[in-house]
């Protein structure tokens, strides 16, 4: 499966990419394991790596954090395909959802139902001028050519009233307008503007997809997210794995 080592760490143990793995969803998805070794914010990364179907990859970092990069999945992908993905001799093998299951905090909610391949369905709500209604939600279909061009490029966003309070919690200590879109109280701070109209939901779907992948095996379903975040997609994941008749593993090997 993909697997983190903490090259920073004398004794570093494996972190696995698994859901059961995710120990903290505030701001991001934050994986330890059993000796206590951290890494975090892994969703963007996780979200390249679903794009482009690997199954096994074992990434070193030398800290305890994904670098953020552009504040989006893009960079991650470009290296990835640069450096060449080799094919390996096994049958690729996936989750097919069998019938609906839902998991619901307050008024958000997170979901699959089947569906024959992988769609995302999103909405956001923020009531706020940055925040355009007719660009608060999406429907996604999966492909790689289409997280490439429509998804992976989108960036994370931030409230700058939020970041004083932030950082003084040790947390987006890197943010800036280089690697997120900035929010004030009246819109979008970034001088370049906003890389798409809907450049927010759009970045809630590379989310979801990085999230998603913590379940092991790329998906067969359709998942909606209604102001869904990194703790709901998580708990989507557990109540999948405790309800084993919701779902089968599948490959493509034959006809069937």
């Amino acid at each position: 499966g993909i697997v983190f080592l903490r090259s920073d760490l004398a004794d570093a143990q494996a972190i696995n990419a698994n859901f059961r793995a995710v120990n903290d969803t505030m701001m991001s998805s934050n994986l330890t394991n059993r000796a206590g070794q951290r890494i975090g914010t892994v969703e963007h990364l996780m979200s390249a790596i679903a794009a482009l179907g690997l199954d096994n990859l074992s990434i070193e970092v030398s800290a305890p954090e994904i670098p953020i990069m552009d504040g989006s999945a893009l960079p991650f992908i470009t290296t990835l395909q640069s450096a060449g993905i080799a094919l390996q001799a096994a049958p690729k093998q996936y989750i097919k959802v069998q019938r609906p299951i839902e998991v619901q905090s307050g008024d958000k909610i997170a979901g699959f139902r089947p569906f024959d391949g992988f769609s995302l369905d999103f909405h956001i709500e923020f009531d706020h001028p940055a925040f355009d209604k007719a660009h608060e939600k999406i429907q996604f279909d999966f492909t790689e050519t289409n997280f490439i061009s429509q998804i992976a490029s989108a960036r994370t966003f931030g409230f700058l009233k939020d970041i004083e309070y932030l950082k003084a919690n040790n947390l987006a200590l890197g943010a800036s307008l280089d690697n997120a879109i900035g929010v004030d109280e009246t819109g979008v701070v970034n001088e370049e503007g906003l890389r798409f109209a809907d450049e927010f939901v759009r970045h809630k779907i590379l989310d979801a997809v990085g999230d998603l992948y913590l379940l092991g095996h790329q998906i067969i379903a359709k998942f909606d997210g209604y102001k869904s975040g990194h703790a709901l997609n998580n708990q989507l994941l557990r109540n999948v794995q405790n309800d084993p008749d919701c779902y089968e593993i599948v490959t493509f090997n034959n006809d069937n």
